[in-house]
């Protein structure tokens, strides 16, 4: 998005950058954020533009991140609301915690991130940005690995020059419905209309998720489409895992066991998965359930970070389990009816409302075509280009063990369960970690802009790398979470950098290219005639 062009001449530049509420994970990425300002700040001063930070390093917390919202209010209060203002992250961060300030702020704005996969600044960035689409504020962005190619010293001369950064969006363009096959248009009509009569509940427990303003969606916004949300509240889902028996909750667990999943265990429940913590997740997996049912829902998001982490595992297992198809049974409590027998319970990973709509509509669409509905939304977490086999760039997609087993090489026979780390989750609970199988997908993102429902969509494809170059990829992120290496069809690194609205993308497979397009034209069909605007994004053809 465009600013005011900056006063000329730029000499100075004023720098915020936004953190994790926990504190263990602020110190942890302090030396990656302060790599990252040292580089940018020699950038800058390389076109005679000082850098000055907005406040400084805080000694006894041993970094120097904002990480409350009413910190970053307190320091926006003194920052000139026209000066030129820089925000750089090298790690996972809360965007309301500088959204305030950012909002009235009246200069230039550039948000900036290194390109890393063990420090997650993309996927903050990433998120930040898309949060500023939905409030209406006007920014440039860019980012870099190490702040010497091209692409990134363009972008920067650009922004200090002229207060703004272009980038290449012509691999996006708006749908076009009389495009689509006739075949298309009438399921996706159909199906949009029965969404619209009998109308379908999102469960929320607990709204807001780490920041991201920009996974809410207004009620305003959500309800013409049939959907409404059912607000539940973490700690009734803490109560419910406390009505679910032991017994049921082992039956969860050997209905695991059977199907293969390898739990990777220990006796420290301070740093390794223990089979109490797996029991716990098991009740929780059942009382989700339960509650669901209770309630109508027909997807259901957890937060499962604040607040939930200081009092059970972590809800991970849980989720990859419900996304699935093929699921340990469960039943009403004490009753033989079983609930939602034989299909997934969408569920959207951090509470992500667009991917909760996202999901949903996926779910009607390929079960319409026939197809596995089962779906996920990962972070667009890191990438880099792949020679040999593979000439193009693969991205790194990852979230924190919520995937269903039925994305994975080798099913639930090819699933590892991992303890989370303990920076994140003190009480651990395990993943449901798996490499991506190799197959065609259809990618898409659901986004708020100027108080519209807007859906991006795309074609592409999950690969299989080699071993060592998956393994080499996973130490470069996040080992205990599953992995998958994706191509989107027609779309380079940044463009989607530049153009994406999240820091997720929902995936969901098809069995070959021309049962993908189908797909995607079905679910674009649907999309449209609910009243979201369908955005193109690639290759995509209807031939």
């Amino acid at each position: 998005m465009l600013r005011s062009p900056a006063k000329r001449p730029m000499q100075e530049v004023v720098l915020v950058t936004s953190g994790d509420l926990r504190q263990s994970a602020n110190e942890i990425c302090w030396p990656a954020q302060q790599e990252l300002e040292t580089e940018l700040t020699n950038c800058f001063q390389k076109h005679g533009v000082a850098v000055r930070r907005a406040f400084p390093v805080d000694p006894r917390k041993g970094h120097g991140f904002i990480s409350s919202q009413r910190m970053g209010m307190d320091i926006f209060a003194e920052i000139d609301p026209d000066a030129n203002l820089v925000f750089a992250t090298a790690a996972w961060q809360y965007s309301h915690h500088v959204l305030p300030g950012m909002r009235s702020h009246r200069g230039p704005i550039l948000t900036v991130a290194n390109w890393s996969g063990r420090w997650p600044g993309l996927v903050g960035l990433l998120n930040l940005n898309g949060s500023l689409i939905k409030a209406g504020v006007p920014f440039s962005t860019i980012w870099s690995e190490r702040f010497s190619d091209e692409y990134f010293l363009r972008g920067l001369r650009e922004w200090i020059e002229q207060g703004t950064v272009t980038h290449d969006l012509r691999h996006v363009r708006d749908l076009d419905i009389s495009l689509l096959p006739e075949t298309a248009r009438r399921t996706g009509g159909e199906l949009a209309r029965q969404l619209e009569k009998h109308k379908a509940i999102l469960g929320v427990f607990d709204e807001g998720c780490m920041g991201m303003y920009n996974a809410i969606i207004d009620d305003e916004l959500l309800n013409p489409l049939g959907i409404y949300k059912e607000r539940l509240s973490q700690s009734a889902l803490v109560a419910s895992m406390r009505t679910v028996s032991d017994e049921d909750a082992t039956r969860v667990r050997a209905w695991l066991d059977n199907r293969g999943v390898r739990f990777i265990t220990g006796s420290d429940e301070a740093s390794e998965l223990t089979d109490a913590q797996i029991h716990q997740q098991c009740k929780m997996y059942i009382a989700a359930m339960r509650m669901a049912d209770e309630f109508g829902c027909d997807a259901i998001g957890i937060q499962y970070q604040q607040g939930l982490k200081d009092m059970v595992p972590a809800s991970d297992l849980v989720e990859g389990i419900l996304n699935n198809a093929d699921r340990p049974p469960v039943y009403a409590q004490n009753s033989e009816r079983e609930l939602y027998p034989g299909k997934p319970l969408p569920h959207f990973n951090e509470v992500d409302e667009c991917a909760g709509v996202d999901a949903l509509v996926t779910n009607r669409c390929w079960t319409a075509l026939g197809l596995d509905p089962s779906t996920t939304l990962h972070d667009l977490r890191w990438g880099e280009h792949y020679g040999g086999a593979v000439n193009d760039f693969v991205w790194v997609l990852q979230i924190s063990g919520a995937a269903p087993a039925s994305h994975f090489a080798g099913g639930y026979r090819g699933a590892i369960s991992e303890r989370q780390p303990p920076m994140y989750f003190p009480l651990g609970g395990g993943t449901l970690k798996g490499v991506g199988k190799a197959g065609k997908i259809v990618w898409s993102r659901v986004f708020v802009e100027r108080n519209t429902l807007h859906a991006d969509m795309g074609l592409g494809s999950v690969i299989e790398l080699p071993a060592e170059e998956t393994d080499r990829r996973w130490s470069e992120t996040t080992r205990q979470w599953p992995l998958v290496s994706a191509v989107f069809d027609g779309v380079s690194r940044d463009a989607l950098m530049a153009r994406h609205r999240a820091n997720h993308v929902n995936i969901a497979y098809a069995p070959d290219s021309q049962l993908a397009q189908q797909a995607l034209a079905v679910k674009a069909a649907m999309f449209q005639a609910l009243g979201v605007q369908v955005h193109l994004c690639g290759t995509v053809s209807f031939g």
